[in-house]
């Protein structure tokens, strides 16, 4: 590695890792919740939008389709969690919560915690941003998310996985516990002088697996229900960590929600399964001091 934002750590040579009740696998659901700029603003658009709205490029069908989402999409994902009795993470960015507050207030009716998730799903953070600008953009977003849920958000997990090499520091100053965007563990570590990781699945992300790589619903919830019933067989002696993001423009349409609903219930007859929210992992595998 050429940086020393966390150690390198074999999971073999790790202690073991206990969940509550024994559970073998700890599930973080990720409803990942998103406004879209339709004017050009000079940023970088994340893979989901790109072409949609950079440089000068116009495409409706991009950018009416994130808010698909916000007008239809969630709620239906809203019915299947409530069904299911699953408890979530709603990562919200700016936009949707200055203008979509409705939604926020959904997911704090229901309990779910909250992580910061930057402006838009139109800007990716980069190197390229200027540090001031970062910062603006993620204090921004955790008042906007704390003013429409009544509470602060605890952590982040960015739009598109963007970070820069400040994102971390950036991070801390502005007080999280924790982060998403690193996809290169299957349980929590230590990241940073102040955070913890807890690594999103990028592979099954519906948006990266369904929209970006053209993999059909049915595979995907195929996916889904083969990776935790390994995860579970291999956290027999160290326990594992899944976050699995969803996006409702994506598993919430009509012809794939039924295929969320089968996979989540298949892993939720399991019986060695933990549904936790990110503060709950981060509580129980504890939040390091700040050095």
């Amino acid at each position: 590695m050429d940086h020393e934002l966390y150690e390198w750590s074999p999971l073999p040579a790790r202690p073991p890792l206990r969940w509550p009740g024994g559970a073998r696998l700890a599930i973080v659901l990720v409803l990942c919740l998103e406004g879209v700029e339709w004017q050009p603003h000079g940023g970088v658009a994340p893979p989901a939008a790109r072409g949609a709205v950079y440089p000068r490029a116009y495409d409706p069908t991009v950018l009416s389709l994130h808010e698909y989402g916000n007008r239809v999409g969630v709620f239906r994902v809203f019915d299947v969690l409530d069904r299911l009795g699953l408890p979530a993470t709603a990562a919200v960015d700016a936009v949707l919560a200055e203008t979509r507050p409705l939604v926020v207030e959904e997911c704090a009716t229901r309990g779910f915690a909250f992580a910061g998730r930057g402006t838009s799903a139109s800007r990716l953070v980069t190197e390229l941003m200027p540090a001031d600008e970062e910062r603006a953009e993620i204090e921004r977003c955790l008042a906007a998310v704390a003013k429409a849920a009544g509470a602060s958000p605890t952590g982040w997990f960015a739009s598109g996985y963007g970070e820069s090499t400040r994102t971390l520091a950036l991070l801390e100053e502005a007080g999280l516990r924790y982060v998403c965007d690193w996809p290169n563990d299957e349980q929590p570590y230590r990241i940073g002088r102040s955070l913890v990781s807890l690594p999103a699945a990028v592979d099954l992300d519906d948006e990266v697996a369904m929209r970006l790589r053209s993999v059909p619903v049915g595979r995907w919830a195929e996916m889904v229900t083969r990776a935790c019933e390994r995860l579970a067989a291999d956290g027999t002696d160290s326990a594992r960590l899944l976050v699995l993001p969803l996006h409702p423009y994506v598993v919430g349409q009509p012809f794939r929600v039924r295929h969320l609903e089968r996979a989540l219930a298949d892993v939720a007859a399991r019986g060695d399964v933990w549904w936790a929210t990110a503060d709950d992992v981060v509580d129980r595998f504890g939040s390091p001091a700040p050095a």
